[in-house]
């Protein structure tokens, strides 16, 4: 799904993890919709204070409509965000 991408939102890295030098990736499990927006999310894995960030930017996601036999359909993803240091 990730050429799907319309309208992609990066991540504002937590003050709290900069501070700390944490690094790292959150896998979310997303249900992107007929319209393309995002249904539902949830937190597969990733640090605690790198999830909210995660979510949040995720959930302003805008994906073309996934189109099967011509019809658009709802449709299942994983989304690997990462946070990392320099770069």
């Amino acid at each position: 799904m990730a050429g799907q991408i319309v309208t992609k939102t990066t991540p504002v890295y937590p003050p709290i993890a900069k501070a700390a030098h944490v690094s790292g990736a959150v896998v979310l499990h997303a249900v992107i919709s007929k319209t393309g927006a995002i249904e539902s999310l949830s937190v597969v894995s990733g640090l605690e204070m790198l999830r909210a960030s995660a979510v949040a930017a995720v959930r302003a996601w805008r994906y073309r409509p996934y189109l099967l036999n011509g019809e658009p359909t709802e449709v299942e993803t994983t989304i690997t965000v990462n946070f990392s240091f320099g770069g």
